[in-house]
């Protein structure tokens, strides 16, 4: 329509100047000068009332919950952002959709991820130990898990420990309001302070309310130190979040503090199951899959080098 309104400026002579000029041939410019003496358009509309067929979504929207009943627990991501992306790849979306009666390609299911907010993306270096073959079972067990508990009003958290924190004058990274010129001034170099040592954040995140609670330990990352930060969880935040909780689900990596098999780990979550009367329940991830941890990203010490404590 651009290129028909400059015919129309220049005169006898612009159609074939135009064309010469941008490439379109003398028919596609026909045909916008025609568009040109239609009726406008409504707002938001590119096209006329009825131009184009209806999109199968549109047509099926029952296909487009049970697709994402299919993504969701395969879900992967960064809880910390809208941007989510799916595993399962478009050809075993679209023959899982074809067995459930709606009849669609993989380029169907792409667009119809992308209006349900999903999108394709890269790889990225998450692969920590081998594969077995039965991963997504553990993880749609987890899901199914978590989901119930969500279900029913009970709280479920996801537990992880921060990297290591020096304490002091240290650089930090990001950036601050101060006046113009003056920044504030820190240590030149990292070296540890061997007054004030280390601090070692342990990390709860509630992944119901998603909210992070974390707790600043000054000596070592120990099984104790992780389920008290759990008890400073439930006193501060989880008890007046969940009054009626009955039980407690906790997913975890399985090495660390809160390892599988570290039998202080257990020794010390059933003493807080003894003091609180809560079932608690841990499902642990496979070796190899502490990248899918929600707390890894959703728990953060915003001031780790004061040695303060933060929400």
């Amino acid at each position: 329509m651009f290129a028909a309104a400059e015919v129309r400026a220049a005169g006898r002579g612009g159609l074939a100047l135009v064309s010469k000029t941008t490439g379109l041939a003398r028919s596609t410019l026909n045909r916008g000068e025609d568009d040109l003496d239609g009726e406008p358009l409504p707002a938001g509309r590119i096209r006329r009332k009825g131009g184009g067929r209806r999109a199968i979504g549109d047509k099926d929207p029952q296909m487009r919950e049970h697709l994402r009943r299919l993504v969701e627990p395969v879900t992967l991501g960064d809880p910390m952002r809208p941007l989510i992306w799916v595993s399962k790849s478009l050809t075993k979306l679209a023959s899982a959709l074809t067995a459930m009666g709606h009849r669609v390609s993989p380029e169907t299911v792409r667009g119809e991820l992308s209006k349900l907010g999903f999108s394709r993306q890269g790889n990225r270096k998450t692969d920590e130990g081998s594969k077995h073959p039965d991963r997504d079972a553990q993880f749609e067990y987890i899901n199914a898990t978590v989901v119930s508990a969500q279900r029913r009003g009970q709280p479920v958290v996801s537990v992880d420990t921060k990297k290591k924190e020096l304490v002091g004058n240290f650089k930090n990274g990001g950036t601050d309001y101060r006046p113009k010129g003056d920044p504030l001034r820190v240590n030149v170099h990292d070296f540890e302070d061997k007054t004030l040592g280390k601090v070692a954040p342990y990390g709860v995140y509630d992944v119901t309310a998603n909210e992070g609670w974390v707790s600043v330990g000054i000596t070592a990352d120990t099984a104790e130190f992780a389920v008290a930060s759990i008890r400073h969880w439930l006193e501060r935040m989880g008890r007046q979040r969940y009054p009626e909780a009955r039980e407690l689900t906790i997913t975890a990596d399985c090495g660390g503090s809160n390892g599988a098999r570290v039998r202080l780990w257990k020794v010390e979550l059933q003493k807080l199951a003894d003091e609180t009367g809560l079932a608690i329940r841990v499902r642990h991830y496979p070796p190899g899959t502490s990248k899918w941890n929600r707390s890894s990203t959703a728990c953060s010490v915003t001031s780790p080098r004061t040695g303060g404590v933060a929400r």
